[in-house]
């Protein structure tokens, strides 16, 4: 195993580092972190508290990972940050534990977060997700896949993003936001299909056409919710992206924005 660590840097007795870990200058790990192969945690950045950060990472100058929650329910005990693989955590980042004892924070895979962007304690994040800069989760929030967060948006508490959807900056987000949707404003409100994220994400013309005409039918068409859905039941019975909206409706807890 080949771990370079600068003479500068503080890693604690304990901290368990992979294979071609690289810690550069006035780095600080602590005792209770696990880092996975080929992780670059770059000078002045810190990794703390009970965090699990996987392989090929990259933790930039400044980010602090796994800090103390800022929840004022937080009464000690064994709290957690779980990171996956091949995120990146640019200048200045925080990313904090979780509250409750034995809770996590939880982050997957492939995700971009830029410089000042914060993730509160408690929330879930799926993979492929851009955090543009200044931008940042509250507690519990909760984030599904390939999701573009923009510069300075706000995402309020218990908050849901849905999987393709897109978070225009400077919106203040206060209830849950539809998959394959753009939410845009202060408070944020659905404005149209993301269609632009859906083809670079390999969506048919097929497909975005039918998901156009869901947002139509849910938005524009001047229908209650109910009477939205059961239309859209009958005209599309086997269309798995709007099973997928449905199912996000279904589960959603601060109701839709």
């Amino acid at each position: 195993m080949s771990v370079k660590i600068h003479p500068s840097a503080i890693v604690e007795k304990g901290a368990q580092l992979g294979d071609r870990v690289q810690v550069e200058a006035f780095a600080y790990i602590a005792s209770t972190v696990s880092i996975g192969d080929e992780t670059l945690i770059r000078h002045h950045s810190s990794v703390e508290g009970n965090t699990s950060l996987g392989k090929h990472n990259l933790v930039a100058p400044y980010a602090c990972l796994g800090g103390l929650t800022q929840d004022l329910k937080y009464k000690g005990g064994v709290v957690g940050l779980t990171i996956g693989d091949h995120n990146q955590f640019r200048e200045y980042v925080t990313v904090h534990g979780a509250t409750m004892d034995h809770a996590e924070t939880k982050i997957g895979n492939h995700n971009v977060m830029l410089a000042y962007s914060h993730v509160a304690h408690d929330c879930v994040m799926g993979d492929h997700n851009v955090m543009s800069g200044n931008s940042a989760l509250a507690g519990h929030v909760f984030i599904g896949n390939q999701i573009n967060i923009a510069w300075s948006a706000g995402i309020h508490q218990f908050c849901k993003i849905g999987d393709y959807a897109m978070v225009s900056a400077c919106s203040k987000v206060v209830q849950d936001i539809l998959p394959f949707m753009i939410a845009d404003g202060n408070p944020a409100c659905v404005r149209a299909v993301n269609k632009i994220g859906l083809q670079r994400n390999g969506f048919s013309e097929g497909q975005i056409n039918d998901i156009k005409e869901i947002f139509k039918e849910l938005y524009k068409s001047g229908k209650n919710r109910t009477q939205a859905l059961e239309f859209l039941k009958k005209k599309f019975p086997d269309n798995p992206n709007y099973d997928q909206i449905l199912r996000f409706i279904k589960n959603s807890s601060r109701g839709l924005a």
